[in-house]
């Protein structure tokens, strides 16, 4: 069954002629850009933007693996950061980052006559809250993941069969979505939660997620912090083997956080959108949100 997937992306690639793949380096984009490559050659390029929101170490692996398995990587710099819908960080905020994105992979895609710009959408992602799909819409991305009925299992065992080593990464969501709906955004914030994510991940820890809230302050006081560390379910006992908790809170204090602490339900997709019933109540939630 997956075999017969595969064989239908291929035939839907090749039918565009040419593309431009949105890449980040994740599971699906990584996929999609190396059969993207197998199937078009230098018809195919994987375009990744270079944003505050992308931690370093995922910007390298990303155009490490372009290096390693043979399909070229052009980087762009995107300015979501000058948008001030974008930096309010309202429930609609992925929207014009994507707005953002696809319009510069539509302009890279136009100035080198690439017929088509493609994204990593796939079936398992119908159900989730992800509004960035409609500002893919609005520039006609097409998504052959989808188009060819794969799920995110299916790109997970094909991407082990081709010797990926995405197979089994999990899944990385940019560090905005660390920072709850309604706290505006900074590059001052993302700095801190990048060096935290990064120092758990040295430690060892992959399904990692710091959650960066704002703490009430009084008049005339500095901002204050408070993390909140999500962990995989089977990765939280580590934390309290030879007191690495002593060393993460004590890590993350010397970054900015005010008070560090564990969410004992682990991480889990899609938590930051948890709060949208209360966001609702809010006025958090923007018109049109496929969850309002």
């Amino acid at each position: 069954m997956q075999d017969d997937r595969l064989k239908k992306l291929q035939e839907i690639l090749s039918g565009y002629g040419s593309c431009v793949v949105a890449y980040s380096g994740g599971v699906d984009s990584t996929f999609l850009a190396y059969v993207a490559h197998k199937v078009l050659g230098d018809r195919s390029l994987a375009v990744i933007a270079d944003t505050p929101s992308l931690p370093r170490r995922e910007l390298d692996e990303a155009l490490d693996l372009g290096v390693r398995f043979g399909f070229p990587v052009h980087v762009i710099r995107t300015g979501e950061f000058g948008v001030d819908s974008y930096t309010a960080n309202l429930s609609d905020r992925c929207y014009h980052c994507k707005r953002e994105l696809f319009a510069m992979l539509r302009k890279v895609a136009n100035e080198r006559s690439y017929a088509f710009v493609v994204y990593g959408e796939n079936v398992s992602d119908a159900h989730d809250n992800r509004p960035g799909i409609l500002a893919a819409a609005e520039f006609n991305a097409r998504a052959p993941l989808k188009e060819a009925g794969l799920t995110k299992q299916d790109i997970r065992v094909l991407s082990a069969q081709l010797g990926l080593p995405t197979a089994d990464k999990p899944e990385m969501a940019c560090l905005s979505s660390r920072v709850p709906y309604g706290e505006r955004l900074t590059l001052a914030k993302l700095a801190m939660i990048e060096k935290a994510e990064s120092f758990l991940r040295d430690l060892g820890f992959r399904d990692v997620r710091v959650r960066h809230h704002e703490l009430p302050r009084s008049q005339g006081t500095v901002e204050r912090y408070l993390a909140r560390i999500e962990l995989g379910p089977d990765e939280l006992p580590r934390l309290f083997r030879d007191d690495a908790w002593k060393r993460v809170a004590q890590a993350l204090r010397e970054i900015g956080y005010q008070h560090v602490t564990l969410d004992l339900q682990g991480y889990r997709r899609g938590s930051a959108n948890e709060v949208l019933g209360d966001a609702r109540r809010e006025n958090l939630l923007w018109p049109g949100n496929p969850t309002g």
